[in-house]
């Protein structure tokens, strides 16, 4: 078997823990990340906010730089789009997750970010791994929708080889025969990862998903499965989000889910505590 840098030496490790500044991502608690899938204008971002502020959600995604299969959809505002989402994260002591598609805008995106985002197109783009882990951000991998969690592991290895073992691993549902979601979230890879690694492993149910009628439902399947995290995707209006609206869940459905992870996620913690 090989000897990767970030799997455990045995079943006792201690896994390691995403610290930024004062706010801490770790084996122990329960991470959200929300915002838009597009960093929007100045008024809705600002709108989402001061929404997760009130949350106590301390996390705001948004992409400014958009890979889309479709050459035709938005691919983001660039640069403004990192100003918007930098500005209205100050304003609320909110931390940026955002991502960088390419080596020639990951200045930039590190400039602006405080977790700096590697989609899933871009998981196995090895020189775009060796160059985010040079920077001083945590990473956030998103697992390649047609990797094994083999292949997975060998790209956060691709970070960590550069001694930056500040890495938030990320299952975001893989490509199946199943055309009923837009992919397959693999619940199975979150017990797995926290088995074979020392990292912090969340779960995003909006990119698995594609349809917001579900994200509920596989939210909490991820965390009952040991989730450290979740990723969402929100907009006080999703039916007008710039982009992939038919997975964005609005800010009531965000307040329940938000409640009842929180509680949901104690009780795994006690039953984990018991075993």
């Amino acid at each position: 078997m090989s000897k990767l840098i970030v799997e455990k030496k045995d079943k006792f490790e201690k896994g390691i823990d995403i610290k930024i500044d004062t706010t801490i991502i770790s084996q122990n608690n329960m991470t959200f990340i929300a915002g838009p899938c597009s960093v929007e204008d100045k008024i809705i971002m600002d709108e989402i906010a001061h929404f997760l502020k009130e949350q106590n959600v301390f996390f705001i995604r948004g992409g400014a730089y958009k890979p889309r299969t479709s050459p035709y959809s938005f691919q983001g505002y660039g640069v403004k789009g990192l100003e918007i989402i930098r500005e209205v994260a100050n304003k609320y002591k909110l931390k940026v997750v955002t991502e960088a598609n390419s080596e020639k805008n990951l200045e930039m995106v590190k400039k602006y970010s405080d977790i700096i985002q590697i989609g899933s197109r871009n998981s196995q783009n090895f020189e775009l791994l060796k160059q985010v882990a040079k920077t001083d951000k945590p990473i956030l991998l998103k697992r390649g929708f047609m990797n094994n969690l083999e292949e997975f592991i060998y790209s956060a290895e691709y970070i960590a080889k550069e001694n930056n073992k500040n890495i938030i691993l990320c299952e975001r549902g893989i490509r199946t025969f199943e055309n009923s979601t837009r992919n397959t979230l693999d619940i199975s890879s979150i017990p797995i990862l926290k088995r074979r690694t020392i990292l912090p492993i969340i779960s995003d149910p909006s990119h698995a998903a594609g349809r917001r009628d579900i994200i509920e439902e596989l939210t909490y399947a991820s965390i009952a499965a040991g989730a450290n995290g979740i990723m969402l995707e929100i907009h006080p209006k999703p039916e007008i989000a710039i982009s992939d609206s038919n997975q964005t869940i609005d800010f009531r459905t965000f307040e329940r889910i938000y409640k009842n992870s929180q509680a949901l996620f104690k009780i795994i913690q006690e039953v984990n505590h018991e075993k």
